[in-house]
C-alpha cells in the first residue's frame, strides 16, 4: 500500500511559487534544487528556502539531471547539453526536435526522450547519438530501474507507461506496457522516477501516481496543482514535485534510485 511509502497525514508542502510552468527538478549534491521555468526561458535555483535565477536564456530548458561528476545535463529546444564546471556549455546532441526528459546511466550514457519526434534516444559514452525506441506515441519522462537493467518511459500519447530491457550495449529491447494511467481526470503521464524498492513515481492526472515493481497502481499522492515532474531530494530521500506555478515536497519512507 502507498501508506508504506509516505505518511498520508502529511500533504505536499509548497516550497516555492510564483512561476509560469515548472519542470525538470533535480537536487544537487551541493545542497540545492534546480528546476526549469519554461516560458520565462530560465533555470531556477532553490537553496535554503531562497529562490534565485541559475541561468537566463536557457533555450527553453525542460528536463534536467546531473552526471557522475555533478555536471548539469539539460534537455533544450533542438539539443541536449552539458554544463561544464567552468560554466561553458557542451552540446552532446543536436538537430533534434524538442528533447523532453533525460536520465544518466551508470555506464556513462544518457537516455532522453524527444516527444514530438516520438523517439527515445541514447547518447553513448563514446558520444554517439542513436534512436533506441520508436514505439511510443509521445515519449515523455524517462527513468532507470534501481538495478539499471530496465528503462521506464511515460507515453503521454497513449497515457501509459512502457518498460524496456536494456541490452549489454545499452540498446533497448522487449518494450511493453508496464502500467496504465487511464483516468476521468484530464492529463497524461509526464515525468517519473523510481525508488530503491522498484516502485515507479509518475506525475499524472491529479497528482503523483505510484506503481509497484509489477505495475500495480498503489495509490496517488494528490497535489494542489497538476504535476509535471518529480525528483528525489537530499540523499535521494523525499520527493520534490514541479507543478505548474509551484514546487512542492513530500516526505517519503523509501530512498530514490541513485543515478548520479
Amino acid at each position: 500500500m502507498i501508506d508504506e511509502l509516505i505518511d498520508p497525514k502529511m500533504p505536499p508542502e509548497k516550497v516555492a511559487g510564483g512561476f509560469q510552468f515548472t519542470e525538470g527538478p533535480v537536487f544537487s549534491r551541493r545542497g540545492y534544487l534546480l528546476f526549469s521555468d519554461i516560458p520565462p526561458n530560465r533555470i531556477m535555483k532553490l537553496e535554503n528556502g531562497a529562490v534565485s535565477v541559475f541561468r537566463e536564456n536557457s533555450n527553453a530548458a525542460n528536463g534536467l539531471t546531473f552526471d557522475h561528476q555533478g555536471r548539469l545535463l539539460t534537455c533544450e529546444t533542438g539539443r541536449v547539453t552539458r554544463t561544464e564546471k567552468d560554466g561553458s556549455v557542451t552540446v552532446l546532441a543536436k538537430d533534434l526536435q524538442k528533447p523532453n526528459d533525460l536520465v544518466y546511466a551508470i555506464d556513462g550514457s544518457i537516455y532522453f526522450s524527444d516527444l514530438p519526434a516520438g523517439t527515445v534516444n541514447q547518447i553513448t559514452r563514446r558520444g554517439e547519438v542513436r534512436v533506441v525506441a520508436r514505439d511510443c506515441a509521445r515519449p515523455n519522462g524517462v527513468a532507470l530501474a534501481p538495478n539499471q537493467q530496465k528503462l521506464y518511459v511515460a507515453d503521454s500519447g497513449r497515457r501509459n507507461l512502457r518498460v524496456y530491457d536494456i541490452a549489454g550495449d545499452g540498446a533497448l529491447k522487449e518494450g511493453r506496457v508496464f502500467g496504465e494511467l487511464q483516468s476521468e481526470a484530464k492529463g497524461a503521464p509526464d515525468g517519473l522516477k523510481t525508488d530503491e524498492e522498484g516502485n515507479v513515481w509518475v506525475a499524472g492526472p491529479g497528482g503523483i501516481w505510484v506503481f509497484d515493481r509489477n505495475g500495480k497502481h498503489l495509490g496517488t499522492v494528490e497535489t494542489p496543482e497538476p504535476p509535471s515532474n518529480c525528483n528525489w531530494g537530499a540523499g535521494f530521500r523525499g520527493l520534490y514535485i514541479t507543478a505548474r506555478t509551484s514546487v512542492y515536497r513530500i516526505a517519503t519512507k523509501v530512498n530514490g534510485t541513485r543515478t548520479y
